[in-house]
């Protein structure tokens, strides 16, 4: 076995090398023999570290080394949100003579604040970017300022935007300097004296955490976190806070490939959205049956299951998604685009793409999972021929240059 084989022939040479068969490596990790057979025959990709790990584990090697050179899936950076240095700024500098400042409007900070998250929801990164620096800086400077009897308006005024301002960093990939405006979030809420604020801002960390590839703290994080919130007559903002930490620890258990969890949290999900009824937006977190649908696809790509993701998005009539829910809608396309991917129907996967990208351009450049199909498609493409829209695609997403 050379470092030249392809990552299915890895498998297949490490299983035998053990003296396995493929129906007791698919039985140790949760799979079926049909797909094990795909993988090693080249047939299916395997692009997620949970998958790969648990393989590594059972057939008793490093992942670095049945992965070799394809252990970062040849995937290049993504683009950089053009205020990350502005934002980094406001949030790193400590105005100490505040003297002769006015107290801001805290109504106006909160309007802006909606525009923000408005922007963020529709996949206008930059747009909602160039808006936040000037908003940390009032906000910081609202909470210094605030008397007594406004100090907690004031800190959760604050509270809201350094969830803002999380939300944004996490979907371009600034999880670190994401990770401190959650913290700070959550800070400044029990500051407040609102609960429900606090665990808004656990839910932005929890996001933090999945972008972050820190999968079980997201998990333990969402999870015990639901005894914070009182159900009993619950009003519809702390239920969609509660279906929303199901949500995030149901992704965070299908990025750790437990199946039985992903199900028990999702039924949990759609319990508390059956609930709500009516699709909402508290706390920007989109909730309701419609995000219920979008994260079983979402997690089924996680599975690694393509048939799933297919069946499930094929449920969800895109028309029942909020219209200003744009970035929502982009990521049905790309998980479906995943699964004609792997799938290796290259043109309907671009198709997908292509679609995700009329949607919420931003939100697809910004996408991990996007450029990576975007690769496999164009080494697939070489051989097989150019697929229409392909090339500007990668372009335009800075996959090719």
């Amino acid at each position: 076995m050379t470092d030249n084989n392809s990552l299915g022939e890895r498998i297949a040479a490490h299983r035998r090398r053990r003296g396995i068969s493929q129906t007791v490596l698919a039985g140790l990790v949760g799979r079926s023999v049909s797909w094990l057979s795909q993988v090693e025959r080249g047939e299916r990709e395997v692009d997620k570290l949970s998958v790969l790990i648990p393989l590594a584990r059972a057939l008793r090697v490093d992942l670095s080394t049945l992965v070799g050179e394809e252990l970062n899936f040849s995937r290049t950076a993504g683009p950089s949100l053009a205020a990350v240095d502005a934002i980094r700024a406001a949030m790193t500098t400590y105005v100490l003579d505040l003297d002769g400042e006015e107290l801001p409007d805290l109504v106006a900070l909160d309007a802006v604040l909606s525009e923000i998250n408005t922007l963020y929801q529709a996949g206008h990164y930059d747009r909602a970017g160039s808006l936040l620096p000037l908003a940390i800086r009032t906000a910081d400077m609202a909470a210094t300022l605030a008397p007594g009897a406004d100090q907690d308006a004031a800190q959760a005024v604050l509270a809201r935007t350094h969830q803002t301002t999380a939300a944004l960093l996490s979907r371009v990939g600034e999880t670190d300097l994401g990770w401190v405006a959650a913290d700070r979030s959550i800070t400044a809420a029990r500051r407040a004296g609102d609960i429900e604020l606090v665990t808004a801002g656990i839910y932005r960390l929890g996001q933090i955490m999945l972008r972050a590839g820190r999968y079980e703290e997201a998990f333990r994080l969402a999870d015990s976190s639901q005894g914070s919130l009182n159900l009993d007559d619950a009003s519809p903002s702390v239920l969609s806070l509660h279906g929303a930490l199901y949500l995030t620890a149901a992704i965070a258990a299908a990025k750790m490939s437990d199946r039985r969890e992903v199900v028990r949290l999702l039924a949990h999900a759609q319990t508390v959205a059956d609930r709500l009824g009516d699709d909402r937006n508290d706390h920007w977190t989109a909730f309701g049956r419609s995000n219920v649908r979008i994260h079983a696809t979402s997690a089924a790509v996680d599975l690694g299951d393509p048939d799933d993701v297919l069946t499930n998005a094929a449920m969800i009539d895109p028309n029942d998604i909020p219209a200003d829910l744009l970035g929502r809608r982009s990521q049905l396309q790309l998980d479906t685009a995943w699964a004609y991917g792997q799938r290796r129907n290259d043109a309907a996967a671009v198709l997908a793409l292509l679609e995700a990208e009329r949607l919420a351009p931003q939100a697809v450049r910004h996408s991990p999972v996007a450029r990576d199909l975007i690769q496999a498609c164009l080494r697939r493409s070489r051989r097989k021929g150019a697929l229409p829209g392909l090339d500007g695609l990668a372009q335009r997403t800075g996959v090719l240059t």
